[in-house]
């Protein structure tokens, strides 16, 4: 059954005259009257009975009709929408959690100034459940750090900006006045966990081969839990510098090493992508990140990462 039978059916139930039904469908009558009896021999009878003055609906016709009708307008219906549709650039964005609101947000609206079009769908996780979820195909593009992470050929990354990580203390902590806060001296102090925080498991590593070990008590899923708990002088935090934003709490720079976190725009090489990735790419690029616009890089084939499409 095609389409096309369907409108010719139901202008002659309309009708009752194939002349006249062939005019509204703007087909020859030859080619109408071929359609209805192919579609008579596929319902497996008559659907109209002609006599000399007159034509009119078969008992199959009348029963076929309302069913018809409906396949008719449904798939009007769905041409419709699927011309609305295509006028929107959905987008799925997975964001790492631990990234300051105020960057997304600039971001976001730039997108939505700039290209009215992208429908963003957005996300937030910590890094690892952001990288499962894009692999997976349930994230088209994710903006996140995993330091340590082994090298992945599946993955590619648009570097947008670099952030220092800082211990969030106390402005009574013993080490306010240093101005920094060497690995060393994290040795038995009081920690509170970020239970997103990237770092988790590679800054262990480190600190286990310093001989540093530290004193989780409390954990927690949000960075403005966390450092109320520093303000109140419950332990420190190991946070990204851009976070520490409390009038009780000093980002003090962790050295004897240093801890930087390199975020990216990260997709699935080889996968195909909405139009709505190439706006994502060209604002990120385009946006100053903690005061600073992503660097321009070239990739193994010697094209500008940035500019355009997420590499495939």
């Amino acid at each position: 059954m095609e389409m096309h039978q369907v409108r010719y059916f139901l202008a002659v139930a309309e009708e009752l005259n194939f002349t006249r039904a062939s005019e509204q469908c703007n087909v020859t009558q030859p080619s109408l009257s071929r359609a209805i009896k192919l579609l008579e021999e596929e319902l497996g009878g008559l659907l109209f009975r002609r006599e000399r003055d007159s034509t009119r609906l078969t008992d199959l016709g009348l029963m076929a009709r309302p069913y018809l009708q409906s396949v008719y307008d449904q798939s009007r219906l769905v041409k419709r929408l699927s011309r609305e549709f295509a006028k929107k650039w959905p987008l799925k964005l997975g964001i790492m959690s631990t990234i300051s609101p105020d960057e997304i947000v600039d971001l976001i609206a730039n997108i939505r100034t700039r290209h009215p079009e992208v429908e963003l769908k957005l996300c937030d996780a910590n890094a690892k459940d952001l990288r499962g979820r894009l692999l997976a195909g349930d994230l088209e593009v994710a903006i996140y750090a995993l330091p340590g992470e082994e090298p992945d050929e599946r993955i590619h990354s648009i570097p947008l900006f670099r952030e220092r990580m800082v211990l969030a203390v106390h402005r009574g902590h013993r080490l306010v006045k240093t101005g920094a806060f060497p690995v060393q001296a994290m040795n038995g102090e009081t920690y509170i966990h970020r239970v997103n925080c990237e770092f988790a498991g590679y800054a262990d590593g480190v600190l286990r081969e310093k001989g540093v070990t530290c004193n989780p008590v409390y954990w927690s899923e949000r960075d403005d839990w966390t450092l109320a708990m520093v303000a109140a002088g419950l332990g420190f935090a190991f946070m990204p510098a851009n976070a520490v934003k409390h009038p009780g709490v000093i980002g003090l720079p962790v050295v004897q090493p240093e801890f930087w976190r390199q975020v990216g725009l990260v997709s699935v090489r080889g996968r195909r992508y909405s139009p709505g990735v190439g706006s994502l790419v060209r604002e990120a690029m385009r946006k100053t990140w903690f005061g600073k616009r992503p660097e321009r890089v070239m990739d193994s084939a010697g094209a500008l990462v940035g500019d355009g499409e997420a590499a495939a």
